[in-house]
């Protein structure tokens, strides 16, 4: 599985980044940019993933880590952010809302 770290995103990549968490986690704050699309709606919203390269986050990484794991699977060209949302907030990274 491939994977990027807080440094690594924010450093800047030119690609979309999926926010796996749950609406309500998403409102609450989010990296800049994210795009929610929350792992329990993933069945029904599959439709909605990017063609090319796309960057996976949560708040820690684990349940970015299983999507990631999932849709590689299916052929996605998939990237799991490790640490998350939570370390990106913890080391004081603007987070929109």
């Amino acid at each position: 599985m491939k994977s990027i770290t807080i440094d690594e995103l924010r450093a800047g990549r030119d690609i979309p980044l999926i926010d796996v968490r749950e609406d309500h986690e998403f409102a609450a704050g989010r990296v800049p940019g994210a795009i929610s699309i929350p792992m329990s709606q993933l069945g029904d919203r599959i439709g909605e993933l990017p063609d090319g390269a796309f960057d996976v986050i949560c708040q820690a990484g684990g349940r970015s880590a299983q999507v990631v794991a999932a849709l590689e699977a299916r052929g996605y060209d998939a990237t799991n952010v490790t640490g998350g949302t939570g370390e990106w907030a913890s080391r004081g990274f603007e987070l929109e809302r």
